[in-house]
């Protein structure tokens, strides 16, 4: 019998160790290893590379396990990188499988060879390259494993003749077949802790994408109820690290120094939970904090920890570390603390005599009617503030969007999420000029049954472009715009709807939103909004 090949080795990785779904857009250099693909194995076809890795990305998070992204030589990768520098930032664990050309004339740099080296930039945690062709197997393991420690994109690098080249059997896989990463409080840190936390008199939270898992949102309530203390958001946060319905969760917090040493400065002792202290938008001059306010920080994310500014950074589980400290502080005796007034606002009156409708409109009725373990995807930087203020994130995934800041994540994302979690109502809202980004992810939806809702805010151009020019005491180059979003879904071959009316706005939602866990089929609806006139970051 022939030995097998190091295809049928790699098939068996994959098995092993759950890569099962394949999210592909693939080229030449990637038939040897996908022509008759075991039937146990599932193809999910993107048509382009950054709703591959925008669908991975999704898929990986809501599963909270790595996904694999498959991408075609330099083109691939070269158009996929601003989706992995955003899976870098959000976190999500991808292996990325790169085809190069054959190896055995790389040297004379045929027709598709790629300069593949570096191309992504440092957003990959780990690049494997295999010297051998029996090295790919467990550069694939190590990947995984790499992604899941490193919280992001892993590459490997394969050329295409690899594929058929025989398995060595006699070899053992560089690296272990099964990791397993421990998650407790540990003493010193606790102690630490507790004694930056016990003599404060005015002490806060700060809560980040790192703390969005249901363990750490217990340990943080928890927490937050014994200091009888106000838990605010980090601003620009990918995800929710606190129940946004809880009675003490204060809003997000703003992303200028002004406003940020405003928001914390009656505060003695600031923990920062699952984020950076402190992520900034517009640079602006002075300290973060008041000199009064100390700072310390908790994390899993090393880097997180080195940027930030603080006195104490505590490298661990914030869930563990939340619990003991929840367990060991006694109950501070004091009063309800202080909540700042929050920034929502009651439901706005529908337009009258031919007012348009604004997106406040649409997410009061959003608001309404969304299930409370729904999963909202944003994308529409213009509204996004009063999307915080109007829909709260009320369980773990309960809010995502890019971390990085780039467009194109929402849709893509959106769907691999569907696809991962079909017991769970997935939203996305979205801008127009944003969906353009991603808009080949309908298509893919729409062929792989991932029933997520798209509620595209279209007003008619770059909302939060002309609202910035005006903070600069001008107006940009660009012209606004209008595109048949409802025809480009259609086009992909995803339902879609044209809303301009509040009535039919209401009525829709209240028809699509209850049964939205049950959705087979993606539903987009493209609802005419006038832009936001104003936008605080």
């Amino acid at each position: 019998m022939p030995s097998r090949t190091v295809r049928e080795a790699t098939f068996d990785v994959l098995r092993q160790t759950g890569l099962t779904t394949l999210f592909a857009n693939p080229g030449s250099t990637e038939v040897p290893f996908l022509v008759d693909l075991p039937s146990d194995l599932r193809f999910v076809l993107g048509l382009h590379e950054a709703s591959v890795v925008g669908m991975a990305a999704g898929w990986a998070i809501a599963r909270n396990e790595p996904a694999l992204a498959i991408l075609h030589t330099t083109a691939g990768l070269g158009n996929a990188v601003g989706a992995i520098a955003t899976a870098r930032v959000n976190r999500a664990p991808v292996v990325v499988l790169v085809g190069q050309q054959d190896r055995r004339h790389l040297v004379h740099e045929p027709f598709l060879a790629g300069r593949l080296d570096g191309l992504a930039g440092d957003y990959p945690v780990w690049v494997g390259r295999p010297e051998l062709p029996q090295d790919v197997p467990g550069l694939i393991l190590r990947a995984r494993h790499e992604a899941a420690t490193g919280r992001g994109p892993a590459l490997v690098i394969v050329p295409m003749d690899d594929w058929s080249a025989p398995a060595d059997e006699s070899r053992e896989l560089a690296a272990p077949t099964r990791l397993v990463r421990t998650a407790c409080a540990d003493e010193r840190a606790a102690s630490e802790l507790l004694a930056f936390l016990a003599p404060a008199a005015e002490p806060a939270l700060v809560v980040g994408a790192g703390a969005d898992e249901p363990a750490a949102w217990s340990g943080l309530v928890a927490l937050a109820e014994k200091l009888s203390c106000p838990v605010w958001q980090e601003s620009f946060g990918a995800r929710a690290g606190f129940p946004q319905d809880h009675p003490l969760f204060a809003g997000h917090l703003p992303a200028d120094r002004a406003r940020l040493r405003q928001a914390l400065a009656r505060h003695d002792a600031v923990l920062v939970v699952g984020a950076p202290s402190f992520r900034q938008y517009p640079y602006d001059p002075g300290r973060l904090t008041e000199a009064s306010t100390r700072v310390a920080i908790v994390t899993e994310d090393a880097d997180e920890a080195h940027r930030s500014v603080a006195e104490l950074a505590v490298l661990g589980s914030p869930a563990a570390l939340c619990r003991a400290l929840a367990e060991a502080l006694p109950a501070r005796s004091v009063g309800p603390p202080e909540i700042p007034a929050r920034p929502a606002a009651p439901p706005p009156p529908p337009p009258r005599g031919g007012e348009p409708l604004r997106a406040g409109h649409v997410l009061s009725a959003l608001a309404d009617l969304l299930p409370a373990d729904a999963i909202l995807v944003e994308e529409t930087p213009s509204s996004r503030p009063e999307l915080h203020a109007r829909v709260p994130a009320r369980q773990p995934l309960g809010f995502l969007s890019a971390a990085m800041g780039g467009l194109g994540f929402a849709l893509p994302a959106a769907t691999g999420i569907r696809m991962a979690r079909n017991d769970r109502p997935v939203v996305a809202v979205v801008g127009d000029g944003s969906s353009l980004y991603g808009i080949q992810a309908l298509w893919s939806a729409a062929s792989y049954g991932a029933g997520v809702l798209f509620i595209v805010l279209s007003n008619g151009g770059y909302a939060v472009m002309d609202r910035l020019a005006e903070g600069e005491g001008g107006t940009g180059p660009w012209p606004s715009f209008t595109v048949d979003v409802t025809g480009l879904a259609r086009a992909l071959g995803c339902p879609a709807q044209r809303i301009t009316d509040h009535d039919e706005l209401v009525r829709v939602l209240g028809e699509a939103l209850p049964s939205l866990a049950d959705r087979q089929d993606p539903l987009l609806l493209e609802i005419v909004v006038a832009p936001d006139e104003t936008f605080a970051p």
